[in-house]
Parts: C-alpha cells; sequence; structure tokens
C-alpha cells in the first residue's frame, strides 16, 4: 500500500521536474527577439526532437504518478471499509 504512495510521489516530481527543466532551457535559448539560437540546423532538429521525446515521457510519467496515487486512495478507502465492517458487524 505504501509503495504506491511512494511510487506515485517519485515519479509526480519526476515527471514535473523534467517538464520544468525542459521548458527552462527552450526559455534560457531565446534571444531577446524570441527566436531560438541554434549554432547548426542538425542541432535544431536533434535538440526539438529530444525536447518533444521528453516531453511524451514527462507526460508519461506524471499520468502513472498520478494512477499510482489514485491507485493508493483506493486501497486506504478499501481498508478503512473493510475495518469498519468487522468492527460493525449486522
Amino acid at each position: 500500500m505504501a509503495s504506491s504512495l511512494v511510487i506515485g510521489i517519485i515519479f509526480l516530481v519526476l515527471g514535473l521536474g523534467l517538464r520544468y527543466w525542459i521548458n527552462r532551457r527552450k526559455f534560457y535559448r531565446r534571444s531577446p527577439t524570441g527566436a531560438e539560437g541554434f549554432s547548426s540546423y542538425e542541432k535544431s532538429v536533434i535538440v526539438k526532437t529530444s525536447e518533444r521525446l521528453g516531453k511524451w515521457i514527462a507526460y508519461a510519467l506524471i499520468i502513472f504518478g498520478l494512477l499510482s496515487l489514485w491507485v493508493y486512495s483506493r486501497e486506504k478507502k478499501e481498508i478503512a471499509s473493510s475495518t469498519t465492517e468487522i468492527q460493525n458487524p449486522q
């Protein structure tokens, strides 16, 4: 039960951290006019592709983290309801 909570928090933090890091890099790569600056076309393609892939990985981590937290909450409710049934049999 607690493993779902720990895994959920870790994956959620990793996903949000990855998104923040990618967006921060993109922000600091911009010139005062708002255009992104690259030293070559190849570097531009590689960086943009890797950032796109990184964002998809971050989304997957966030979704997995949220699902793990949801599983944890469902397990907690199930244990609470079964404990109540044991204490108050009808």
